[in-house]
């Protein structure tokens, strides 16, 4: 029979996860915007539990460039869609239950690769982040699969059906726990949403290719655009600054004093990223530091300041690394080299320099 055409099953929850579960559903304490679903919804599939909408696999313009503006930092942190269960085409109780965080980028990629499947798609409160990072600050969890899958009554739907999770969500997620508490079997697609496909005709099973997490230069400098779009804004103050020190005489607003900086601002934003795996060391301070020292050697050599003006290059050495470094270790949130002890531990010992170098660059600067 059609899976289209067949009744809906009201079935009854055995397991102390679903009806009963000892996560309390607590209400979000800050009040997320969602993106408008008129643009991605297109009907709605009638349940046991009610209606649940029905998603295109096919992104439009909107799509895109919602992609487009988040990579370029534009409602970053509000492009989320409302948590819930979502059908793609038409799935029954049999079909596979891929679950996404509430992060739209996120979701549109899975719903992208979905097309022509028959699946049910199990959106978590994520509060707009992505998998990874949700599972390492812990909002794609155990507790949170759990929580859903009872208030949206997937059990009812679904019973004893299996969750596709992804495998970037593993940190957070005890998988064993999910299943003692739901009955759903539990796991763990590939890393990316394109392999999906090939990975459902392995019998669920990912090859080591599937499980592979790249890293490679397209993908590193993916992330440039919103770094440098969060500069922008500091540019444009500094920008203020300097002509408001123009019209009290000091005349800094020219291109001798300007791409000194600009030059390790593209050194730890973009050359850095780029360059990831062959600068020396494991500290992306460290790495932002020494190309940041490169830069400030070729302009201290450029402008003939290593031996006409000491103070003016001390400056340089003590500024320009300072700034390359701080803007290198913005990156470690972003990247597959990094863990959060090792970020903290980082942090711990960079910040702190950084501050003293930038503060006694700025000093010598003054007195040049």
């Amino acid at each position: 029979m059609n899976e289209r055409n067949q009744r809906p099953i009201d079935i009854s929850c055995c397991f102390e996860g679903c009806c009963g579960s000892p996560f309390s559903d607590q209400p979000s304490k800050t009040k997320q915007k969602y993106v408008s679903e008129n643009n991605w919804v297109s009907t709605h599939l009638k349940t046991v539990v009610g209606p649940v909408p029905v998603v295109s696999t096919r992104l439009t313009w909107r799509d895109k460039l919602g992609m487009v503006a988040v990579r370029l930092g534009i409602r970053r942190m509000s492009y989320a869609i409302r948590p819930g269960l979502y059908a793609v085409g038409h799935p029954g109780r049999n079909s596979y239950i891929f679950v996404s965080a509430n992060y739209k980028l996120s979701f549109d990629l899975l719903r992208k690769h979905l097309t022509g499947l028959n699946a049910w798609v199990l959106v978590l409160d994520t509060a707009g982040i992505n998998v990874w990072c949700a599972a390492g600050k812990g909002t794609f969890g155990t507790e949170e699969i759990v929580r859903r899958i009872r208030k949206t009554q997937l059990f009812r739907i679904v019973p004893q059906g299996t969750l596709i999770l992804p495998q970037l969500s593993a940190p957070g997620v005890a998988a064993h726990e999910v299943s003692r508490l739901t009955g759903f079997k539990v796991v763990y697609g590939p890393v990316r949403a394109v392999d999906i496909k090939r990975f459902l005709q392995n019998g669920l099973k990912a090859s080591e290719e599937m499980r592979r997490v790249r890293f490679n230069l397209v993908d590193r400098l993916i992330l440039v655009p919103v770094e440098l779009v969060f500069l922008l804004k500091y540019l444009l103050y500094a920008t203020v600054i300097l002509l408001i020190l123009r019209a009290l005489g000091m005349n800094l607003f020219h291109w001798r004093t300007i791409y000194p900086y600009l030059g390790a601002i593209v050194t730890g934003s973009i050359i850095v990223p780029a360059l990831l795996p062959w600068i020396p060391g494991r500290a992306f301070s460290w790495k932002g530091w020494l190309l940041g020292l490169i830069w400030a050697t070729g302009v201290n050599i450029s402008q003939g300041l290593l031996f006409s003006d000491g103070v003016k290059a001390a400056a340089n050495f003590l500024l320009l690394p300072a700034l390359a470094a701080f803007l290198a270790m913005n990156f470690t949130g972003s990247s597959t080299y990094t863990s959060l002890s090792g970020v903290v531990k980082e942090m711990k010992i960079a910040v702190p320099a950084i501050i003293l170098s930038a503060v006694l660059g700025i000093f010598l600067s003054i007195i040049g």
